[in-house]
């Protein structure tokens, strides 16, 4: 076999049974590490296995919803739902927990975490190919189906606290994005270029290097254990120049600190003042 067909080889691979059983795996194990999460499976099943269901199929909800589609067709995979509902069931309620155990094994986390992203290309592209089948040649729409399909799971995660009872606002992820939801926005815009032809290259050499750079990436995360996204300094660098010439927020805190301390100070001199009137005025009474 030539060194040229292993991207073409590469972009045939099926995603089922394989894939996605790491995809669900590494899911529902994110979603039990979640504050709450076993709690929840304790008190209510119905309501920790939605919340698996989100973890696993977010991606497809939500680019239903953006097509105007039922968002519920996911369901229909019963073979999906079967294997993924599988999953959460031995993820929370194995006994001695010997399945989280021996998926804590860190050869098979990395494997898994692995899978995971290169089910990860496998959705992008599927989104984009969906949307271009609603909107033919509309780019922003397909961007936005893509990193829906891709990044469902993190994208819905207010929604999926909600089902569990917790409301987190500020973990919102257009507010803060975590580097999946960052990566896939990238992969989104990268896969909608080359769909549109607009990015000289053949669509399975693109899947396949972005799928190496998703899994090197990751991996090298976790052995690292770093937290911090890869693009952070590129981010930095981007952040001023396009909006470094608009005031910090902490100037404006201090500003409006100072004023405050000064109109208090203000108010403070002029209520001195005023006692001090009265009280000549009530000496002047006495005398």
């Amino acid at each position: 076999m030539e060194m040229g067909q292993v991207p073409v080889l590469f972009s045939r691979l099926p995603m089922f049974p394989f894939f996605d059983l790491a995809h669900y795996v590494a899911s529902v194990m994110a979603l039990k590490e979640q504050r709450g999460a076993v709690e929840v499976s304790v008190r209510s099943p119905i309501a920790c296995w939605f919340s698996a269901m989100l973890y696993c199929f977010g991606g497809s909800v939500l680019s239903s919803l953006m097509l105007a589609e039922p968002p519920i067709a996911f369901l229909a995979k019963g073979t999906n739902i079967l294997l993924a509902s599988s999953v959460w069931y031995f993820v929370f309620y194995c006994p001695q927990d010997i399945f989280c155990r021996c998926f804590a094994f860190l050869p098979l986390r990395l494997l898994v975490a692995g899978m995971k992203e290169v089910t990860r290309t496998w959705k992008i592209t599927a989104g984009i190919a969906h949307a271009d089948s609603h909107f033919k040649d509309a780019w922003l729409v397909m961007v936005a189906v893509g990193w829906a399909r891709g990044a469902g799971g993190g994208l819905m995660s207010n929604f999926e606290q909600l089902v569990r009872g917790v409301w987190k606002p500020e973990t919102n992820e257009l507010l803060k994005m975590s580097y999946p939801v960052k990566v896939t926005l990238m992969g989104a815009v990268l896969f909608t270029l080359q769909h549109s032809q607009y990015l000289p290259i053949a669509r399975h050499n693109l899947v396949f290097l972005y799928t190496m750079f998703l899994v090197v990436t990751k991996v090298t995360m976790m052995l690292t254990r770093s937290a911090t996204s890869p693009f952070a300094s590129f981010e930095a660098a981007l952040g001023r120049m396009f909006f470094g010439l608009q005031k910090a927020p902490s100037k404006v805190k201090a500003e409006g600190a100072t004023s405050s301390n000064g109109s208090s100070v203000c108010d403070r001199s002029s209520s001195e003042q005023h006692r001090d009137g009265v009280k000549k005025r009530q000496a002047k009474k006495t005398e």
